[in-house]
């Protein structure tokens, strides 16, 4: 069965969304980021926060979270409402800040995505992403692996470059 795409407004995360984003931290994660934690993000320069906000409702259908370091991006929540998923939301997230990457001219995305999350897996895959590394019981409640998975552009530029 084909899922349908939902449809999502992206816009920059502000303190309207902390309490909805600070309960599907609750629903998503073992170890959810706090309301504060995610209210010092706000204020953090170096931090992008992302809500899809559902067409039909305006509610917080998902959320995703960027640091940037230099020329260096570094994802840092991905979470969609269990009732959202396999719509295209994250999908649509992930665009956003892989479309800032190239247009800031960042070096790299990276992230850490649980081994057995094997559907996030094969969309960071299908957004060119790949696995270059494991970090050890990197997560809690259940303790799991973490697949580190990396977009490098300056080999996307160059083969724009290059040209036919």
């Amino acid at each position: 069965m084909e899922h349908l795409k939902k449809k999502v407004r992206i816009v920059p995360m502000t303190d309207e969304h902390l309490d909805a984003v600070a309960e599907l931290e609750r629903q998503c994660f073992t170890v959810p980021w706090s309301r504060r934690m995610l209210s010092e993000e706000l204020e953090n320069d170096c931090a992008a926060l992302l809500v899809a906000l559902d067409e039909a409702d305006g509610s917080v259908a998902g959320y995703a979270g960027l640091l940037v370091v230099a020329d260096e991006g570094y994802i840092t929540n991905v979470a969609v409402r269990p009732e959202c998923r396999r719509a295209g939301v994250a999908s649509q997230l992930l665009d956003v800040f892989v479309r800032f990457a190239q247009g800031n001219r960042l070096a790299f995305l990276t992230l850490e995505v649980r081994a057995s999350n094997y559907g996030a897996i094969a969309l960071y895959g299908s957004r060119g992403f790949r696995g270059v590394g494991r970090r050890k019981n990197y997560y809690e409640h259940p303790k799991e692996d973490a697949i580190i998975m990396t977009r490098e552009f300056a080999a996307d530029e160059d083969a724009i470059a290059d040209g036919p």
